[in-house]
Order: structure tokens, then C-alpha cells, then sequence
């Protein structure tokens, strides 16, 4: 088995006429957080329920930890955890009951050890009461229960959809500091999200899903360059004329400054700037929203858009549907 925690190739799953994954190929190594962002019904969840092995793909396969994700799934369950989007529990046990229950399912037992000390470990930094049953917590709550079983069992390879639904930013940070624990230790931690400052502030490389299609994938500061630059400029006189500079849009003049979005070279745009009376000038990276709205939203600027684009405004979070259930 080489440096790859999960792996696909030409992973592909088809409802009846309806092609919800077309073709996946995915290489994430061992120790790296991966984000999978797209919008609604672009393949995300679909692509976790295959990596689980809780649907058979059409064609291509999944490798998780070396195993089969279909045909070898109970082994591959063994290296991994899962929280789904909508997490599904037994109501009628309080908290700890629940974490007492996956603990000893996933091989602990009933002694003082590392791990019994590294639950009631995560249950006070997640500041979840252990004593409440299950059907009185709120979202967040049954959020964190599943976030602290997935985390104290140490797994070799954690499946997140949308895990940050219902926290709030204390706890958040809490989750992230779980993640890049894990992650230091050496598992693989592969996110999927719509939430894109999450996405931004945990994983080291990102890949963007649209109709079931591999858009773009890269490292974070890679993926950040392909949206325009927004930029500001300050002149001690009139500014000078850029509209005719290849990767200008959106221009604005406003006394003696210009604001514009750019997605050409910017030794090229210095160059244009150079013994213009330039004061000031100021160059915006794009965030990951930027670079998410260049593939999938309408009207960004210096960007083409398929008529089918969604606006991230609209989106909501897959519906984990099939997948709810105890991490495991």
C-alpha cells in the first residue's frame, strides 16, 4: 500500500438516466486534509456514499486504506470514522451511554486507559453534557457527539459531510484544532462543505465538484490564484487609462483612484502603473468564496459562467439522507 488513504478511478454512479458522478478520479495521501466543495446535487454526498461503500459504483472502483470500498468495506470501516451531515442516534440514551457504546464498538473496553481518558477529553473541550439524553440535545449538540465519537477513536482516515452544522464559533474552533491534531498524528481527513471558511481555514488541498464532475482540484494557495484579484490604486493626478489591459473588468474610477478586478499577470499591470503618479496600491487575493463563485456563480467578473450556475447564496447543505447513522 503506498502513501494514498483514498484513491478512485473513473468513479462513476448512475440513477436510472440520471449520471450523479461521472468519472472521479481522486488521489488524497495519508495525513492530508482534503475539501470537496460544490453546490447542491453536485455529486458530494454520492461521492462519500461511495468511498463507504454504501452504494455500488456503475463503473471505476475506490480504494480506502488499500481496501475495496465495495467489496472490502467492513475492512475499510475498520480504519475509519463518519459523521454525515444529519446525524441519526439512538434517542432514548443520554449522551454517554452513546459514547460508551461506539467506544466499546470500535474495541475499547470497559478499564481506565488512553482512550477512555481521550473521550472524556474531547466531551469537556466540546463542552457537551454526557448526562442528557440524546433526544433532548440540540443540533449542535448531537453535532458535537458525533464530532467527539469520530475523533476518540483515533481513526486512520476521518469522512466529514458538513461537520460544522449547528456549532457555534467556540466550538468551531475546537473542531479545528481537532482536525489538525488528527492530521498531525497521521490521519486523512477528508471534508466535504459548503461552508467555505471552513474549507479555507483547515485543508491543504481543495477540489471543486460541479455535475458530478472534478472542476479543478489543487493546493489552497494554488486554487485561490484562478479567481480575479480585486485591486486598488491610488494616484497623485488623474489615473491612468487601463481598460485596455488584457484581465481588467469591473473597472471604477473615482476622483484619483481606480478599483478593478484583474486576472492577468501582475508584472504586467505594474508595468502599466509604473511613472503613472502611483501613491498607493493595493492587491487582494481572491478567498476560496471568490474562487468558488468563478466556477459555479453568475456575473463574476472576469470569468464565463454557464447559464446553469448557481449563486452561493442559494445553497443549502445535501441531504445526508441514507447516510445519517453513528460514526463507525
Amino acid at each position: 500500500m503506498g502513501d494514498e488513504a483514498i484513491v478512485t478511478w473513473g468513479l462513476t454512479k448512475r440513477y436510472g438516466s440520471t449520471l450523479a458522478l461521472d468519472g472521479l478520479d481522486l488521489s488524497v495521501k495519508r495525513g492530508e486534509i482534503y475539501g470537496l466543495l460544490g453546490p447542491n446535487g453536485a455529486g458530494k454526498t454520492t461521492t462519500i456514499r461511495l468511498l463507504l461503500g454504501l452504494i455500488r459504483p456503475t463503473s471505476g472502483a475506490a480504494r480506502v486504506m488499500g481496501y475495496d470500498a465495495w467489496r472490502q468495506s467492513v475492512q475499510a470501516h475498520r480504519h475509519l470514522a463518519y459523521v454525515p451531515a444529519e446525524l441519526s442516534l439512538w434517542p432514548q440514551l443520554t449522551g454517554g451511554q452513546t459514547l460508551e457504546l461506539l467506544f466499546r464498538l470500535r474495541g475499547g473496553d470497559g478499564r481506565a486507559g488512553a482512550g477512555r481518558r481521550y473521550m472524556s477529553e474531547l466531551v469537556e473541550r466540546f463542552q457537551l453534557d454526557p448526562t442528557k439524553k440524546v433526544r433532548s440535545y440540540s443540533t449542535g449538540n448531537r453535532q458535537k457527539l458525533g464530532l467527539i465519537a469520530a475523533f476518540m477513536s483515533r481513526p486512520e482516515v476521518l469522512v466529514l459531510d458538513e461537520p460544522t452544522a449547528g456549532l457555534d464559533p467556540l466550538m468551531i474552533q475546537v473542531y479545528r484544532d481537532c482536525i489538525r491534531e488528527a492530521s498531525d498524528r497521521g490521519a486523512t481527513v477528508f471534508v466535504s462543505s459548503h461552508v467555505l471558511s471552513e474549507i479555507e481555514a483547515v485543508c491543504t488541498r481543495v477540489g471543486l465538484l460541479r455535475d458530478g464532475k472534478l472542476v479543478d482540484e489543487g493546493p489552497l494557495d494554488a486554487m485561490r490564484h484562478i479567481a480575479a484579484r480585486r485591486i486598488r490604486a491610488t494616484f497623485s493626478g488623474p489615473p491612468p487609462e487601463l481598460s485596455g489591459l488584457d484581465g481588467v473588468g469591473e473597472l471604477v474610477r473615482d476622483g484619483n483612484r481606480i478599483e478593478c478586478f484583474y486576472t492577468g499577470e501582475i508584472e504586467a499591470l505594474v508595468s502599466r502603473l509604473a511613472g503613472t503618479g502611483l501613491v498607493d496600491l493595493i492587491c487582494t487575493e481572491p478567498s476560496l468564496e471568490e474562487v468558488f463563485l468563478a466556477h459555479y456563480g453568475e456575473g463574476h467578473p472576469g470569468r464565463e459562467f454557464d447559464s446553469a450556475g448557481m449563486n452561493a447564496s442559494e445553497w443549502t447543505p445535501e441531504s445526508a439522507g441514507a447516510d445519517s447513522g453513528p460514526s463507525r
